[in-house]
C-alpha cells in the first residue's frame, strides 16, 4: 500500500456526540492522499464501535484502543506512534476540518521543504500566502506580536513526522503541552506561517481547555512556561535580544 502524504490523529475519550462529524470532515475534504488514525482512551460510550463503522467502509481509517486510560498528552504520543506519513497533523474528535484545510497545510510545507512545521496565524498580520521563517525569526515574531503563533491548539499544527519523533513528542506537561512543543520544535528548525486555515474548533464545558476560560491561575502556566522556553541556552535568539526580552517578561 502506498504510503499516503498525511497522517491526521484523531485522539478519544467519551466523544460519541461529534466522533462522526469529525470522521466525515476529513472525508469530505479536498485532500485526499491521507490516512485517519483513531485512537480511543478508554471511553464508555459508543465512539469506538462509531469509529469502527466507518473503518469497516474506509480502508485509510484505521482505529486503536488503548489497554489503558493514557491521558491526553500521551495519547497523542501514542496516536503519533501509529503513523506513517511524511507530515501528522492533530484534528479533535470534537473539531472538524473545512474542505481545503489540510490542502493548505501540506502546500505550506512542500512550498518550504526546509520547514519543520507549520502554524496557522489567526492574526492581522496574517500573510496572504505561506511565509517561512528561521528559528530565531519565529521566536521574535510570536513575542513581538506581529505572529503570535505559540498560542495555537494542535488543529492548527502540521509537522514533519519525523520532527516530532526526533524530540520525543509532547512532554505531556498538562495545559501548555502543545505552547511548549512549539517553543521547542521553533527553537530547532525553521517554521511555515499559514493563513488561518479552514476548520472548526469547538468550545464547550467537557474539554481540558475549559480550564482556560475558568481558572485564573491556567494563564500564569503559559507565562512561567514561556518565560523558561527564552531564558533557556536553546533559545536561538542572540545573547542581547534574549536578554532584552527576559526582562521584557
Amino acid at each position: 500500500m502506498k504510503t499516503p502524504t498525511i497522517s491526521i490523529l484523531t485522539t478519544v475519550y467519551n466523544r460519541e456526540k461529534y466522533l462522526a462529524e469529525c470522521i466525515e470532515s476529513v472525508q469530505n475534504g479536498h485532500y485526499q492522499d491521507y490516512e485517519h488514525i483513531i485512537v480511543d482512551d478508554g471511553s464508555t460510550d459508543g465512539s469506538v464501535a462509531l469509529a469502527q463503522e466507518y473503518a469497516a467502509k474506509d480502508a485509510r481509517i484505521r482505529v486503536y484502543q488503548n489497554e489503558t486510560n493514557l491521558g491526553d498528552y500521551p495519547n497523542r504520543n501514542q496516536a503519533a506512534s501509529y503513523a506513517t506519513g511524511k507530515y501528522i497533523k492533530y484534528l479533535d474528535a470534537d473539531d472538524m476540518h473545512g474542505r481545503f484545510m489540510v490542502d493548505i497545510m501540506v502546500d505550506a510545507m512542500e512550498t518550504f521543504p526546509e520547514a519543520g512545521f507549520g502554524l496557522f496565524d489567526y492574526g492581522p498580520n496574517k500573510p496572504l500566502f505561506p511565509v517561512v521563517l528561521q528559528p530565531a525569526e519565529t521566536y521574535a515574531a510570536h513575542y513581538s506580536g506581529k505572529h503570535p503563533v505559540f498560542g495555537r491548539s494542535p488543529i492548527n499544527a502540521i509537522m514533519k513526522r519525523d520532527v516530532f519523533k526526533e524530540v520525543g513528542g509532547f512532554s505531556g506537561k498538562q495545559h501548555v503541552g502543545d505552547f511548549e512543543l512549539w517553543h521547542i520544535l521553533g527553537a530547532l528548525h525553521p517554521m511555515s506561517i499559514m493563513s488561518a486555515g479552514p476548520g472548526l474548533w469547538r468550545e464547550h464545558e467537557d474539554q481540558q481547555s475549559n480550564d482556560n476560560r475558568t481558572d485564573p491561575l491556567v494563564p500564569f502556566k503559559y507565562f512561567l512556561l514561556g518565560l523558561k522556553k527564552v531564558s533557556e541556552q536553546s533559545c536561538p535568539l542572540d545573547e542581547t535580544e534574549q536578554a532584552s526580552l527576559v526582562k521584557k517578561l
